[in-house]
């Protein structure tokens, strides 16, 4: 049972909070603005259902009375218990638990595995997928580091992807993704099959995970290209290791080292947020770990099947076909399916 009146009073504190002259300077504005929306969210659903229930009683009672008004009733019950179930789900879906990392930003990391060339090349064709899915939801691409192969794929890319709710909607792509198919390079025809790790991760804010200095170890150097081809002749390329933790970052894609280093200490926060996560999804039960990932970059989430024109999630068991669509950018289906999944889980915990 929602307890409106507890919600409300919440949502009264939070409209005098951010009111006040000063509220702007609050670290944690943003996340007291998402909460006033979603208890306004709340309230207002809640109210509107118990007008619904009160208006299906009157029509009810009105239609046993005979007359005119009894027709009119009955013929707007229907529309009215379909408004109801409507407003209804609504309400459970905003009582449903969020993510408290759904809103972020993320960094993807992408990174070339098992089968060579052929693993570059699907590394480069995964970064153009999400390259398309972001164009779609208006979302913003703000490549950080790479490293090209020489085949025109990505041995490595690292890439922030900018917008509404970004995390919520790529999140589940962190894992092993398979491709199965001929490479345009096999004489006789035969099937390959390499697999590509991607890495999504909440973008954490300095208010999100505190770092002291003393545990880092910064190192510069001389940024090259491929083959050790010069970038510059300055030592702008930075590599920062978190002691307490061994995370090492390197980031060498901006001619300026102050640059570079505000970029890798934005992978080191994330990856440390990400660590956390990842921590607390142990302690959380098998079918929910399965979904969301236990960290191990093994952990085969996804196949594409070229040769027979099929994308397999294989958390969920969902299949389909359209794989040059999906290669496109039209992984929406995927993500709706995931995230119904989610939710599932979440309700029934």
């Amino acid at each position: 049972m929602v307890d409106i009146a507890k919600l409300t009073t919440e949502l009264e504190q939070l409209d005098t909070e951010l009111s006040q002259p000063d509220s702007f300077k609050d670290p944690k504005i943003a996340d007291k603005t998402r909460r006033q929306g979603e208890l306004r969210q709340i309230i207002e659903l809640s109210a509107k259902k118990e007008s619904l229930q009160k208006a299906i009683e009157q029509n009810k009672e009105l239609s046993n009375e005979g007359g005119e008004l009894a027709e009119l009733a009955k013929e707007e019950l229907p529309e009215l218990e379909s408004e109801l179930a409507e407003v209804t789900e609504n309400l459970r879906s905003a009582l449903t638990p969020k993510d408290p990392n759904d809103h972020k930003n993320v960094i993807i990391e992408i990174r070339a595995g098992a089968g060579g060339d052929e693993s570059s090349l699907f590394a480069g064709e995964l970064f153009r997928m999400y390259s398309k899915v972001a164009e779609s939801k208006s979302y913003k691409i703000e490549l950080i580091n790479e490293n090209p192969s020489d085949v025109g794929g990505f041995k490595e890319i690292i890439f922030k992807v900018k917008g509404e709710e970004v995390y919520r909607n790529l999140k589940f792509e962190s894992g092993v993704h398979r491709v199965q198919r001929v490479p345009a390079t096999e004489t006789q025809g035969r099937i390959h099959t390499s697999t590509v790790t991607v890495a999504v991760l909440p973008e954490a804010e300095e208010t999100d995970i505190q770092i002291n200095n003393g545990d880092l170890k910064i190192d510069t150097y001389r940024a090259s290209g491929n083959g050790g081809q010069s970038v510059n002749t300055t030592d702008s390329a930075v590599r920062i290791t978190h002691l307490p933790s061994g995370v090492v970052v390197t980031c060498q894609d901006e001619k300026s080292q102050i640059k570079n280093k505000a970029k890798a200490m934005s992978i080191l926060r994330s990856r440390i947020l990400q660590k956390q996560i990842e921590d607390q999804q142990t302690a959380e039960s098998a079918a929910r770990l399965k979904l969301i990932g236990s960290g191990d970059r093994s952990e085969k989430i996804r196949t594409y099947n070229f040769p027979q024109d099929r994308i397999t999630d294989h958390r969920i068991g969902y299949s389909r076909s359209g794989l040059p669509a999906a290669m496109d950018g039209s992984i929406d289906d995927l993500i709706e399916e995931l995230l119904k999944a989610e939710a599932e889980l979440v309700q029934n915990s």
